[in-house]
C-alpha cells in the first residue's frame, strides 16, 4: 500500500506510473518521443504493444532506470502456451526488462485452471527472472474469477496482477479493491490499466485503494495533476 504521506514531489510519484503506448500504427518516431516523455516524468516503465519495438525502446532507455516494458500475449491471451513463452523468450532477449501478459480469459471462465496454472508457469520460467504481469481484464470477469485468477496469479508466482490491458472497460473502485484484499500478505502487486475520465482523480483513487502502480498512455498528464490532487484533497498531505 502507498502511503501518499512520505510523497513529496511529482517526480517520485512517477514511479508509479507505466507510460503505456499501445496504439495498432504506431511509427518509431513516436515511440521515441514517448520514451523521452517518460524518462522526463521519471516513469516506472514504458510499455508498448509488439515486441517488434524493444531494440528501440532499449535503447532510448539505456542509462535509466526505466523498465523497457514488453506486452505478451496482447491483447487476446488466446495464443498457445508454447507461443506465449517463445514470445516471452524472444522479448527477454532483445532486451525487455519487464512483461505484461494477457490471460486467457476464455479458459478462466470455462474453468480450465489447471491448464492456466501450466501457462503461467512456463511463462515464469521463460521470463528468466524479469518481472512478470499477468492481464485478468476484470471487466470480462465475476468477484469470484477475478479472486480465482488471483490465487493462480500467486501460486505461479507472479510478480503483478494486471486488471485490465486498456483496451476494453477498465476496472472498478470494487475490483482494485478485491484484487489488493486478494494479493494482501504475498509478494504479488497490482496494477491497474483502464482508467477511464476523468483520469487523474480516478488513478490516484485506485493507488489509494491498493494498486501500486498505474498503467496508461496519459501518465504524464496524471503526474502533471499530483499538486492539484493533494491540493483538493483527493491524497493526503505530504508530512515529511
Amino acid at each position: 500500500m502507498i502511503d501518499f504521506t512520505k510523497i513529496k514531489s511529482k517526480e517520485e510519484v512517477g514511479k508509479f506510473f507505466d507510460y503505456a503506448i499501445l496504439p495498432k500504427q504506431t511509427q518509431e518516431q513516436t515511440i521515441r518521443d514517448c520514451c523521452k516523455e517518460a524518462i522526463k516524468y521519471n516513469c516506472k516503465a514504458f510499455c508498448y504493444s509488439s515486441s517488434y519495438w524493444t531494440p528501440v525502446v532499449a535503447e532510448e532507455l539505456a542509462g535509466t532506470d526505466l523498465l523497457v516494458g514488453a506486452a505478451i500475449g496482447f491483447p487476446f491471451g488466446q495464443q498457445s502456451s508454447a507461443v506465449k513463452a517463445f514470445e516471452t523468450a524472444e522479448a527477454v532477449r532483445l532486451g525487455a526488462t519487464v512483461l505484461d501478459n494477457c490471460m486467457n480469459v476464455g479458459a478462466l471462465k470455462d474453468k480450465k485452471y489447471d491448464e492456466i496454472k501450466d501457462e503461467f508457469k512456463a511463462y515464469v520460467d521463460a521470463a528468466q527472472g524479469v518481472m512478470t504481469k499477468m492481464i485478468i481484464e476484470v471487466c470480462y470477469l465475476t468477484d469470484d474469477e477475478i479472486k480465482r485468477a488471483c490465487d493462480l496469479i500467486i501460486e505461479a508466482g507472479i510478480d503483478w496482477v494486471k486488471s485490465s490491458s486498456g483496451q476494453y472497460a477498465g476496472p472498478t473502485l470494487k475490483q482494485v479493491m478485491l484484487m489488493a484484499d486478494c494479493c494482501k500478505g504475498t509478494n504479488t502487486k497490482v496494477k491497474v490499466s483502464g482508467v477511464k475520465d476523468p483520469r487523474p482523480q480516478n488513478a490516484y483513487v485506485f493507488l489509494q485503494a491498493g494498486a501500486e502502480l498505474i498503467g496508461t498512455r496519459q501518465a504524464p498528464q496524471i503526474i502533471e495533476e499530483f499538486d492539484n490532487m493533494r491540493k483538493a484533497g483527493v491524497i493526503p498531505p505530504y508530512a515529511g
